[in-house]
C-alpha cells in the first residue's frame, strides 16, 4: 500500500499552493497602486493595509473594509471634481466580492461563490484600474 499523498500529488499541491499565493499578491499589490493613487485627503483607508489581505482567514473580514473603503475613496475624489460619471465606482462589485468570498467557506455552497467571486475580483479591478488611470500622477 502506498502513501496517501505521492510525490506527484505533492508537487501538485505545493504549486497550486504558490499560484494562489502569487494571485493573492498580486491582488493586494494592485489595491495598494490604486489607493496611492487617490489623493490622501480623500482616502479612506491607508494604502499600506491592504497586504493585511495575505492573512489566511481575516482576509474575510478584511475584504469588507478594503474593497468598499476603495471605492468611497474614488468616490469622495471624484466627487469633489465635479465628475458624476463614475455612479458608485464599484462599490457594489467589492461587497459583492466580499459576500461571496466569505460564504465560499461554505462547503458545496462554496463552488458557486467562489466562482462568483473570481468574476466579481476581476470586474472590481479592472473597474478600479479604471478610475486609478482618470486621477492624475501629480494629483
Amino acid at each position: 500500500m502506498e502513501g496517501l499523498l505521492r510525490p506527484t500529488h505533492f508537487f501538485i499541491l505545493m504549486f497550486g499552493l504558490f499560484i494562489g499565493i502569487g494571485l493573492n499578491i498580486l491582488v493586494a499589490a494592485l489595491l495598494y497602486t490604486d489607493y496611492q493613487r487617490v489623493p490622501a485627503s480623500f482616502r479612506k483607508l491607508e494604502p499600506g493595509l491592504v497586504w493585511l489581505l495575505l492573512i489566511p482567514c481575516f482576509h474575510l473580514v478584511w475584504n469588507f473594509f478594503v474593497f468598499p473603503k476603495l471605492s468611497e475613496s474614488f468616490k469622495t475624489y471624484f466627487d469633489s471634481v465635479g465628475d458624476s460619471s463614475v455612479g458608485d465606482c464599484g462599490r457594489d462589485l467589492g461587497l459583492g466580492y466580499a459576500i461571496c468570498s466569505a460564504v465560499s467557506i461554505i462547503p458545496f455552497v462554496g463552488c458557486l461563490t467562489g466562482l462568483a467571486s473570481l468574476v466579481l475580483i476581476i470586474l472590481f479591478l479592472i473597474k478600479a484600474n479604471d478610475l486609478k488611470n482618470r486621477i492624475p500622477i501629480a494629483a
